[in-house]
């Protein structure tokens, strides 16, 4: 396959996205995103870092001592992002289970022991005309970082967010209109 530089790729924006559970989200990279989906808002410019592991387990054969498998035992996909956006819906992913309440016009957030707090995620990555949407119908905030509050800097929220897999066993979607990722290179001008 010929070197192609059009299809190296940039993340120069993109947004984050959280539904209820059980949110059935758009089947391509241009649809809009259901009403009941909300954009988390501002995103710090470390952008959505996707990361895959897998354990294995190494079976080894009796001649020789040679590795002739490697069994899978456990796998995980998860999406770290840090929201620099301060909002009702950021301050519920951080503080899992509580809930920001208006009374007589003041706010107030009652943050509970976390507890499970499944939802619905979405990403978009987007590169000029390029546009990769990543679709999680069930997800969960893992893991949170410290909150750091001072002079200099944005309050920043770090959520890890992991992919449950559905019955089927996927985890995630991930469409686009990038014709990279077509079967059939696109055609590149002649000189």
């Amino acid at each position: 396959m010929p070197l192609n530089a059009n299809a190296v790729r940039v993340a120069l924006s993109g947004a984050a996205y959280v539904g209820p559970p059980g949110t059935t989200g758009p089947t391509d990279s241009e649809t809009n995103w259901p009403a009941v989906v909300t954009d988390i808002g501002w995103i710090s410019d470390d952008g959505i870092t996707e990361s895959n592991s897998a354990d294995t387990s190494e079976i080894k054969g009796w001649q020789g001592g040679q590795t002739v498998r490697k069994v899978i035992s456990s796998s995980e996909m998860t999406f770290k992002f840090t929201a620099i956006e301060t909002n009702k819906t950021v301050l519920e992913l951080y503080h899992k289970g509580s809930k920001v309440v208006t009374t007589n016009g003041k706010s107030v957030l009652a943050i509970k022991a976390p507890g499970p707090d499944r939802r619905f995620f979405g990403f978009d990555v987007i590169d000029g005309n390029s546009h990769v949407r990543i679709v999680i119908p069930d997800g969960e905030v893992s893991e949170t970082g410290d909150v750091i509050y001072k002079g200099d800097e944005a309050i920043a929220y770090e959520l890890t967010i992991t992919a449950y897999p559905e019955a089927d066993g996927i985890v995630a979607y991930k469409y686009s209109n990038d014709p990279a990722w077509s079967s059939v290179p696109p055609e590149v001008p002649s000189p």
